[in-house]
């Protein structure tokens, strides 16, 4: 494995996701999530450093996995695994949610969009990053 494209991937990963993460929970779902505040643990952000260290850990597996199963398509492929995470992990998730909690569907609806939107944009990136680099014709 190459090491330094690990490390980036992992790096660009946890950043763009994040970003996203901010993006979607305190500005497209504000309303939405205001509207769960009653769900919530009280102390809750005091539990947020576990998110962050969640999202490193995920920030290494994707590339990981990605890698150990790469085939060297490009973007099609990157965009391929974003959907097969994004399937493997947001879909349940979010279900999960639904079932457990007294959750609107539209707002289940909505998390496994930009679930999907997040898992798109970090698997193209990955495939960005893992592009198979030009041979020199020496």
């Amino acid at each position: 494995m190459n090491w330094k494209r690990f490390l980036v991937a992992s790096a660009v990963t946890y950043v763009v996701v994040q970003a996203m993460e901010l993006v979607i929970n305190n500005v497209l779902m504000k309303s939405a999530n205001e509207s769960l505040m009653s769900l919530w643990r009280p102390n809750m952000m005091s539990r947020m450093w576990i998110m962050y260290a969640v999202g490193g850990l995920v920030a290494l597996l994707f590339p990981y996995i990605f890698v150990k199963g790469r085939e060297g398509k490009g973007i099609a492929e990157g965009v391929r695994y974003g959907i097969i995470i994004w399937l493997f992990v947001s879909v349940p998730m979010s279900v999960s949610m639904w079932v457990l909690l007294p959750i609107p569907y539209i707002i289940i609806l909505r998390w496994m969009l930009y679930g999907l939107l997040e898992m798109l944009v970090a698997g193209i990136l990955v495939a960005v990053i893992y592009k198979p680099l030009a041979l020199s014709k020496s």
